[in-house]
């Protein structure tokens, strides 16, 4: 049942849009929303002692201080800004809604005049081609409306917008994955990251026969034990490395990877994690956890699971505590994969107040969660402040992309737990979520994080760093402690290599060569000393 339109309020509609820089009015020590309280001496971040920044962490600042009312140098200043990884991206949702609407024309499908669906060819009365958006501009831009939230807010709830987008596009995207990495990996490195997390459904169609073949038991270890009878599971998970064969040989003929001309996406590194379809039954939904944890013990592309689709779905919402009880049981089977959980991506007037009350308690304390996604609802956490110092003792990370909370629920601003999560010393990892729907990018939510939270380039910097510490990438951390987002420091072993100005030292280069993700890190750090040289003079 539908619980009511959540329309986007204009303030968060104006902190949203806005593009000027810097804005003195909310600063990074405010507690955030209302009654969310403040650090006090037991939390994580009071506890730790702040680094000094560098000189030229101070002159960055410094100049970026000089941006408040210089759109143009400020955009180029948050695109060139090292921003460490995207760890939560929807793969079907990332790319450009022209994208989609350009491989629909080249698959021949048409397009439901009504309801704006992609449909299989050939096309019968109230459709109409696809490929006609290559020459029709109306229709071009009534197919970016209908797939997007391009023009939002519009006639109707931007979350109902939203999650309709993925039913009405959703013929496409199957059929080209290794394509749509490709290009996905392309605007991360055009946007200088280092690494991406993508997520998609492996052995879709497989997984859901399986599931239906089963059934459903109760008895959690009975069910799993009936998934692997006669090889079944094993099977799924075949099919799924299979796929991301061919997804891998596809992306890499896209990127013209083997030819003097690579694209810039190339060289980025990438792990899948693989949804699970919270809505379908218990039986689907067990099954796909099941495959995702196992994939990601036996091969290393994949690291991971996360629940997709609406979260205040009726199914979602009944089934919610069962569905961490399955990754309770699942975590014990799988210990080595990792789990990530859209979680708390609610808000008063979507759901009953009683739902908003136990959601990230559940994927923290349950599931055994190592990251959050979204998190908007936390403020209205039973004992909330006690859930997010858990979340900063244990290190758990909150995926924070803004322009979807904005869309999706309506919240931006002070209303966002941003600054309660800080206050507690909870790390925070700045993602994009669907960019391509969102007609947005990982640049865009760097700036609007500097705009409206009054963000110091160090405090920026630490964000990005985060991004990549809190990454499922293997191997040891280049920094020596898993600090708050203010507190990193050069691992032992590197401590006295300049990275970028020579070559590392037989301890560090050790390090670099044995872990992926040090070496992205160490990546990173070179880039972020580019930067700097850069920008420290440019005022």
């Amino acid at each position: 049942m539908r619980r009511g339109p959540l329309p986007l309020g204009a303030a968060a509609l104006a902190a949203l849009s806005s593009l000027s820089l810097l804005s003195p009015a909310a600063h990074a020590t405010d507690p955030g929303p209302a009654g969310a309280g403040s650090a006090g001496p037991g939390d994580a971040r009071s506890a730790a002692a702040p680094r000094l920044p560098s000189a030229g962490e101070l002159r960055t600042d410094a100049y970026l201080r000089t941006l408040r009312h210089d759109t143009t140098a400020a955009r180029e200043f948050f695109r060139a800004l090292p921003k460490g990884a995207d760890l939560h991206n929807h793969l079907s949702g990332a790319v450009s809604t022209e994208y989609l609407i350009e491989l629909a024309g080249r698959d021949g499908l048409c397009i439901e005049k009504k309801s704006m669906t992609a449909v299989e060819g050939p096309c019968g009365k109230g459709q109409r081609p696809a490929s006609d958006a290559r020459s029709d501009a109306d229709f071009r831009r009534s197919l970016v409306r209908a797939w997007s939230m391009q023009d939002f807010p519009a006639d109707e709830p931007g979350h109902d917008h939203f999650f309709a987008t993925f039913e009405k596009f959703g013929e496409v995207p199957w059929r080209h994955t290794g394509e749509l990495l490709a290009e996905v990996a392309d605007t991360a490195a055009e946007q200088n990251q280092f690494y991406l997390e993508t997520m998609n459904t492996p052995a879709s169609g497989s997984a859901k026969r399986l599931a239906d073949k089963v059934g459903w038991d109760a008895d959690l270890q009975r069910l799993h034990n009936k998934l692997q009878a006669d090889g079944g599971l094993d099977r799924l998970v075949a099919e799924a490395r299979r796929e991301a064969d061919e997804a891998d040989t596809e992306r890499r003929a896209a990127g013209r990877c083997a030819t003097a001309d690579p694209s810039p996406g190339c060289k980025l590194p990438m792990r899948w994690i693989s949804q699970v379809s919270r809505g379908s039954s218990p039986e689907r939904v067990f099954t796909q956890m099941a495959l995702g944890l196992r994939l990601a013990e036996k091969d290393p592309r994949f690291v991971a699971v996360n629940l997709v689709q609406p979260e205040d779905g009726d199914s979602a919402l009944r089934h919610y505590r069962l569905q961490m009880r399955m990754l309770d049981y699942l975590h014990q089977q799988y210990p080595k994969a990792h789990i990530t959980l859209h979680a708390g991506e609610l808000w008063p007037g979507l759901v009953k107040p009683e739902d908003l009350t136990f959601h990230i308690n559940e994927a923290v304390h349950t599931a055994h969660a190592e990251r959050i996604g979204h998190g908007v609802d936390l403020v209205h956490e039973d004992d909330w402040q006690n859930l997010a110092r858990t979340m900063a003792k244990r290190h758990v990370a909150v995926e924070v992309p803004f322009t979807s909370n904005a869309q999706i629920l309506g919240v931006a601003g002070e209303e966002h737990p941003f600054n309660a999560y800080r206050a507690h010393g909870v790390p925070i990892v700045l993602a994009t979520d669907d960019p391509g729907i969102s007609r947005t990018d990982i640049s865009h939510e760097y700036r609007y994080a500097a705009h409206t939270y009054d963000l110091s380039y160090p405090e920026l910097k630490d964000l990005a760093r985060a991004s990549l510490e809190y990454a499922f990438l293997p191997g040891r951390s280049l920094w020596r402690d898993r600090a708050t987002t203010e507190n990193y420091r050069r691992a032992t072993r590197c401590h006295h290599d300049v990275p970028g100005e020579s070559k590392p030292s037989t301890a560090c280069a050790r390090l670099l060569d044995s872990s992926p993700k040090a070496a992205a890190q160490w990546r990173q750090e070179a880039a972020f000393d580019r930067f700097e040289t850069r920008h420290s003079h440019a005022g």
